[in-house]
């Protein structure tokens, strides 16, 4: 019996030796027709991205295209490498240790090399393929995961152009007149976060901990953030928008925290590691990312009562719109930006959680051993949403306006065609000092041969010899530098009274540009 049943599962497994061509042509036909419409759609994108100069949005997708490439690259070689995988032979005792499931049902079919030896399979062929599997849903959850979790940030931001627009209104500038004196604890933001439990660190936690719950942004944590903002980078009275300016900057992050780097490779293979059954992973590992998240969030609340503590001790009046001071001292490290590695890992981990769900309820079935009980499925699925949409709604945009306060501003600061503008000044002003410099060096050594009275004229040959009645180019070269410089002057002269009429980036110190 057993003999026939090798007989039929041989004969039942079809090759490409005994499959007509027409199936063969069709459906490579169909893949590469799937394959040409998915790059024409991002190609598309790209355009569009291009059209609108969204140059942080095609960073993005570039590194998405390679992370795109890199997972096929690894399903490449494990296809390439099946087989070579599935011969390498290891004991027994050594093959059951750190199972995911408790009692499993081993129904691969081992190696003929690994059989014979009384040994198994390193990785049998169908988990190979399982694992492939693995890498595609990862790459689909980890895309869409980013895209969805910042457009949810993007339209809590969106709701601030309201705020924005308001700055303009004769209400807000009477109120914040600089002629305008009050006592400190008169002013919304310090009764916001001046309290009992600000001055103590174990009281003003778990304070700062619940406000990301509620009004985790309100207007005049913006009003004042905002006026603290261009205070220290800007002229008194500029009409900076600085709306505009964090959605540019959460642009940027965007293209940082779609990518995957090294050290996030590193954790997610761990977290494929620790779902052994011996661990009780369900029990602490799909509450990681939300715990880093509340801490995020924690200190970023954190952040905001502490910059307004350090207002409150340098000074009791006010003069104005409550002053706060940028500065890097009141983030982690003195380092802004290690907020967003945090926000990465949290983001990455989580539908690495939804992917790895999914992975196992589409392969192995949703009651498989690796998630039995109810318990654990509603852990695991509750946890990852969870995570993006209180990643997305309340510490993305939280995390956008903070750390604008660090001691320097982004480039993001400038509109894409405007940075495009000052490269192309930049590149310009660099090739006119080269031929600057190269037109004073060549002067000391015509002086030198007219001081000894000698002729420059060596030769008969009038090839060899130079004609002064004929005005050299390198003088040409100096007129059209002066007159270049004059053409310079003059657009910024005209630049600067522009400004003086109320242009948007009018007074803003470059050194403070990170």
């Amino acid at each position: 019996m057993a003999g026939e049943e090798e007989t039929t599962t041989t004969s039942s497994e079809t090759t490409l030796e005994t499959t007509p061509t027409w199936v063969v042509a069709t459906v490579v036909f169909v893949l590469i027709l799937v394959s040409i419409f998915l790059e024409y759609l991002l190609h598309l994108l790209a355009k569009y991205f291009n059209k609108k100069r969204r140059k942080s949005l095609i960073q993005a997708l570039d590194k998405i295209k390679s992370e795109l490439m890199l997972l096929g690259f690894i399903s490449l070689l494990l296809t390439v490498t099946e087989k070579r995988i599935a011969n390498i032979c290891i004991p027994k005792n050594v093959g059951e240790t750190f199972l995911p499931c408790n009692d499993p049902l081993n129904d691969s079919e081992e190696e003929a090399k690994c059989q014979d030896q009384g040994k198994v399979s390193l990785l049998s062929r169908q988990g190979v393929k399982e694992l492939q599997y693995l890498m595609f849903i990862l790459a689909f959850f980890h895309c869409l995961s980013c895209v969805l979790t910042f457009s949810l940030g993007m339209a809590k931001i969106r709701r601030w152009k309201s705020w924005e627009a308001e700055t303009t209104t004769l209400e807000y500038l009477f109120s914040n007149d600089p002629r305008r004196f009050q006592l400190i604890h008169q002013t919304s933001f310090a009764m916001r976060h001046l309290r009992f439990w600000s001055d103590h660190k174990f009281l003003r936690w778990p304070a700062c901990f619940a406000r990301q719950f509620y009004s985790s942004v309100s207007k005049v944590d913006y009003f004042t953030l905002r006026h603290g903002f261009i205070t220290a980078h800007f002229s008194e009275g500029s009409n900076f928008d600085f709306q505009k300016y964090i959605k540019r900057a959460l642009v940027k992050d965007f293209g940082v925290v779609v990518g995957i780097s090294l050290w996030i490779w590193i954790f997610s293979v761990l977290f494929i590691f620790f779902n052994a059954h011996d661990f009780h992973n369900y029990l602490w590992l799909p509450f990681i990312p939300l715990l880093m998240l509340l801490v995020v969030g924690t200190q970023l609340q954190g952040i905001i009562t502490r910059m307004c503590l350090d207002s409150h001790n340098r000074s009791q009046v006010v003069r104005g719109t409550f002053p706060v001071r940028p500065s890097d001292d009141f983030f982690w490290f003195g380092w802004p930006k290690l907020l967003l590695h945090f926000m990465h890992f949290i983001l990455f981990q989580s539908s690495f959680q939804l992917a790895f769900f999914t992975w196992t309820w589409y392969e192995f079935g949703l009651r498989s051993c690796f998630h039995r009980s109810t318990e654990d499925i509603v852990i695991r699925v509750v946890m990852g949403v969870l995570v993006h949409i209180l990643c997305g709604y309340v510490t993305l945009p939280l995390y956008a306006l903070v750390t604008q306060m660090g001691t320097s501003m982004k480039k993001a600061v400038f509109p894409e065609n405007v940075v495009e503008g000052l490269k192309r000044w930049r590149a310009n002003a660099r090739k006119k000092i080269a031929l600057k410099s190269n037109y004073i060096s060549a002067r000391p050594s015509l002086e030198t041969a007219s001081s000894f009275g000698t002729s420059p004229s060596f030769s008969l040959d009038p090839s060899h010899s130079v004609m002064f009645d004929r005005v050299p180019e390198s003088d040409h070269l100096a007129v059209e530098m002066v007159e270049d410089e004059e053409r310079e002057n003059k657009i910024t002269r005209e630049a600067e009274m522009e400004q003086q009429k109320g242009d948007s980036f009018g007074g803003f110190d470059l050194r403070n540009v990170s």
